[in-house]
């Protein structure tokens, strides 16, 4: 995918740093920031990459300048990749899968029997009150950072979203990073399986090159 464009906002923690996404010493020496687009005009796909926390008290403002940018775009939907604690689950979040997805009422209508064709499971809702009262429920995503906020707030405004979410866990998340990429791809087929058996294309997906450094350096050998 090529770089299109950045995000500007302020509800980001400011952030600077070397491309992430490096394939040579010639393009190394880029700069990048905390939220850059990229597009793929083949596959009619533009992505929105954040890469630094939000500021306190600056999520509602972020959301509302995205999805202004979003109508503005004329985009026909948007496809937010997010997670979730692992630690927080209930019990029937438990079993089965840890992906999930969530659908706006809009999309809905749209391609709702798809997922099911895909037999993927939707994010279940918790009790608001265990113990006391399990029969209201209500969305929860912990972890999730603006996940809930957007969805609702594109429920609110009619604007056709999917979420796709992994329970994570802290520590080495490349793993989780693979599957919830194929996850997408099973549905937008974005590419396509070398197997015609398997629906795991995790070896066709290029690493970024700054994967490298995601826990620094080795032990230094003077140490043993």
């Amino acid at each position: 995918m090529t770089k299109v464009g950045y995000f500007y906002t302020d509800c980001l923690v400011p952030m600077v740093g070397n491309n992430p996404y490096a394939t040579a010493e010639e393009n190394s020496m880029e700069l990048s920031i905390n939220a850059e687009v990229y597009s793929l005009p083949s596959k009619k796909l533009v992505v929105l990459q954040i890469r630094s926390p939000f500021i306190k008290n600056k999520y509602r403002p972020f959301c509302q300048t995205l999805l202004s940018w979003v109508k503005s775009s004329k985009c026909a939907r948007i496809v937010l990749l997010s997670s979730s604690h692992a630690y927080q689950r209930d019990d029937e979040q438990l079993l089965g899968t840890p992906l999930r997805y969530l659908l706006t009422p809009d999309l809905e209508k749209a391609i709702g029997g798809l997922m099911q064709e895909l037999s993927w499971k939707e994010m279940e809702k918790i009790a608001a009150y265990p113990g006391i009262n399990d029969t209201e429920k209500v969305l929860h995503i912990p972890g999730g950072g603006i996940t809930k906020l957007l969805f609702t707030e594109s429920c609110s405004k009619g604007i056709q979203m999917a979420v796709l979410l992994k329970f994570c866990s802290e520590g080495d998340n490349i793993p989780d990073a693979f599957a919830l990429v194929n996850y997408l791809n099973e549905w937008l087929q974005l590419i396509k399986s070398e197997s015609n058996n398997s629906t795991d294309t995790s070896s066709q997906w290029k690493i970024p090159s700054s994967w490298r450094l995601l826990f620094g350096n080795g032990l230094p050998p003077a140490l043993f």
